[in-house]
C-alpha cells in the first residue's frame, strides 16, 4: 500500500494500519537481515506518508474555499468583472449627479440674482442701485471673512502690492456692477439678457485687436445674428427707455474690458501674493473689499446719501431681507460657478450659460407682467438661439486650434 491509499478519515496520530502488519521481531529468524533493512526504513516512509497526505488535506482545503466563494457569487449573480463594472459605474453616477448638481446651482443663483436685483429696483423703486450694490459687496465680504476666520477657506493676504495690481481692474469691476444696476431698473430682464450678447462682438474685435485672435466663419455669424437680434429687440420694444439702453450699452463696453483684462491681470497678480496662486475665494474677497471704498465715493458723487436719508424703505424690515438675500445670491453665483467649473469644463460653462438665459427671459417676462409684442418675442427667441450658437461656435473654434 502507497501513501496515496491512505484513508481519508484516518487519523494523523493514529498507527499506520502496514505498520500494525509487520511481523515481531525474531533473533532467530534467517530473515532477521533483511527485516533490519525494512525497519530502517520505516522513518523515511513516515515521512512521506505525512507529507504527502498534509500537501492532500491543504489542497482539499484551498479548493473547497475557491468553490464556495465562487458559489457566493454565482448565488448572488455577481463575477468579478461584474463587480468591477458596478463600481466603474457607481463612480460614474456620481460624477455625473455632482456636475447635474453643481449645474443646477449655478443656473439657479444666476436667474434669482437677476430676478432679485429687478424686484428691488422695480419693485421697490429703489433708486440706489451704487447703495445696493455697496451692500451686496459688504454682505460677501462679511461672509467670505467669517469662513476663513473658521477655517473653512484660505484667502491670499491683502497687501499692498496686491492691491496695487487689482486695483484698476476693480475700478472696471464696479462700473460694470453700476451699470448693470442701472439699466435693469429701466429695460425689462428679456431684453437685457438679449443686449448683453452685444459685449460678445465687443470681446471678439477685442481680442483681433489685442492678442491677434483669429474666429472661424461660424462665430462671426453668431456675433452676426446677435448684433441684428440685439437692434430689432430695441426697435420692437414697447418699454423702450432710452436711458436704460444707454446704460446697457456702456455694461456691455464695461463687461468686454473686464474680460480682455482679467487674464493678464490674474497673472500680474500671481506674481506678487504669497502662494503664487490667486484662487475664486481670493478674488471674491479682493473685489469686494476694494469696491467697499469706491462704492462710498461714488454714493457721495451721485448724491446718494441725500435719497437714502428720505426713503422709507430703509425701515421696512422685508426690504432689508430681500436685498440682504439678494447679497447671499451674489456669492452663491462666484461659489457655484467655481464649482461648475470644477466639475465641468470652461466650455460646458459657457454653453450652460448661453442656455441659462432663455429661462431667464421668459421668468423676467412673466414674473414681472412684460408687454411684448410678436415681433419684440421673435426678436428676443433668435437673440437667445444667436447666444446658443455663438457659445457652440466657440466651443468648436478652441478645439481646431488645439488640435
Amino acid at each position: 500500500m502507497n501513501a496515496r491509499s491512505l484513508p481519508v478519515g484516518a487519523s494523523l496520530d493514529s498507527p499506520d494500519p502496514v505498520l500494525e502488519r509487520v511481523p515481531a521481531k525474531d533473533p532467530h529468524n534467517s530473515s532477521q537481515g533483511e527485516e533490519r533493512k525494512f525497519l530502517a526504513h520505516q522513518p523515511i516512509l513516515l515521512d512521506k506518508l505525512s507529507n504527502s497526505f498534509r500537501r492532500e488535506v491543504v489542497n482539499r482545503s484551498f479548493s473547497m474555499k475557491a468553490a464556495n466563494r465562487n458559489d457566493e457569487d454565482l448565488e448572488n449573480g455577481m463575477s468579478e468583472k461584474d463587480t468591477e463594472k458596478s463600481v466603474r459605474s457607481n463612480k460614474a453616477v456620481t460624477v455625473h449627479n455632482k456636475a447635474l448638481l453643481s449645474g443646477v446651482a449655478y443656473c439657479i443663483s444666476s436667474c434669482s440674482m437677476i430676478l432679485v436685483n429687478k424686484y428691488v429696483l422695480s419693485s421697490y423703486d429703489f433708486n440706489g442701485g451704487i447703495s445696493l450694490m455697496l451692500y451686496q459687496n459688504f454682505v460677501s465680504v462679511v461672509v467670505v471673512s467669517s469662513l476663513r476666520l473658521f477655517g473653512i477657506i484660505s484667502t491670499e493676504p491683502l497687501t499692498w502690492r496686491l492691491v496695487r495690481v487689482w486695483l484698476p481692474i476693480n475700478v472696471i469691476f464696479v462700473g460694470m456692477l453700476i451699470t448693470s444696476m442701472f439699466s435693469l431698473k429701466y429695460i425689462n430682464v428679456a431684453m437685457v439678457t438679449v443686449l448683453k450678447n452685444v459685449a460678445n462682438v465687443i470681446t471678439a474685435a477685442g481680442e483681433m485687436y489685442l492678442f491677434n485672435t483669429t474666429h472661424d466663419s461660424r462665430v462671426w455669424t453668431a456675433l452676426f445674428l446677435m448684433i441684428i437680434s440685439a437692434i430689432t429687440g430695441g426697435i420692437t420694444d414697447l418699454s423702450f427707455h432710452a436711458i436704460g439702453y444707454t446704460w446697457q450699452i456702456i455694461n456691455c463696453f464695461l463687461t468686454a474690458s473686464y474680460s480682455l483684462t482679467l487674464r493678464r491681470v490674474m497673472d500680474t497678480a500671481k506674481q506678487v501674493t504669497k502662494s503664487g496662486n490667486l484662487d475664486e475665494f481670493s478674488m471674491v474677497l479682493l473685489n469686494n473689499t476694494l469696491s467697499m471704498p469706491l462704492g462710498i465715493l461714488l454714493i457721495l458723487l451721485f448724491n446718494e446719501v441725500d435719497y437714502l436719508s428720505r426713503t422709507p424703505l430703509l425701515h421696512l424690515p422685508t426690504f432689508w431681507l430681500v436685498t440682504t438675500f439678494s447679497g447671499f445670491l451674489g456669492l452663491a453665483i462666484s461659489f457655484t460657478s467655481m464649482w461648475f467649473l470644477h466639475q465641468t469644463s470652461a466650455t460646458t460653462y459657457s454653453l450652460v450659460g448661453s442656455l441659462n438665459k432663455i429661462p431667464l427671459s421668459l421668468a423676467g417676462i412673466f414674473l414681472f407682467h412684460v408687454s411684448t409684442s410678436p415681433e419684440n418675442s421673435a426678436s428676443i427667441f433668435f437673440g437667445l438661439l444667436a447666444g446658443v450658437f455663438f457659445a457652440r461656435a466657440k466651443m468648436q473654434d478652441k478645439s481646431q486650434t488645439r488640435s
